[in-house]
């Protein structure tokens, strides 16, 4: 990813910082992802390893994501094998 992507990414997260409608829980998380990418010497973002439930709860999105595009009558057949594929694997 692109060097102006990250600091966007970052600045989301500094975002949840100072955001009152946000539980403690994500502003940890939050600090503990800017911690990394400061320690890190500004390493990519997308490389920060993240802890293995969120990586589940991700794919499960990605997934639910896929089989609602085999649902949906709007979704071209090219796409709908495209999903099944992912599902299958």
């Amino acid at each position: 990813m692109s060097e102006q992507h990250d600091h966007r990414v970052i600045g989301g997260y500094k975002a949840t910082l100072n955001n009152p409608r946000v539980s403690d829980e994500a502003k940890e998380n939050a600090s503990n992802v800017i911690d990394d990418y400061q320690n890190r010497g500004n390493e990519a973002v997308d490389e920060v390893p993240k802890e293995e439930s969120n990586n589940d709860h991700h794919s499960n999105r990605v997934a639910g994501g896929y089989k609602a595009a085999l649902k949906n009558p709007n979704v071209s057949g090219e796409a709908k094998q495209h999903a099944k594929e992912a599902l299958d694997q």
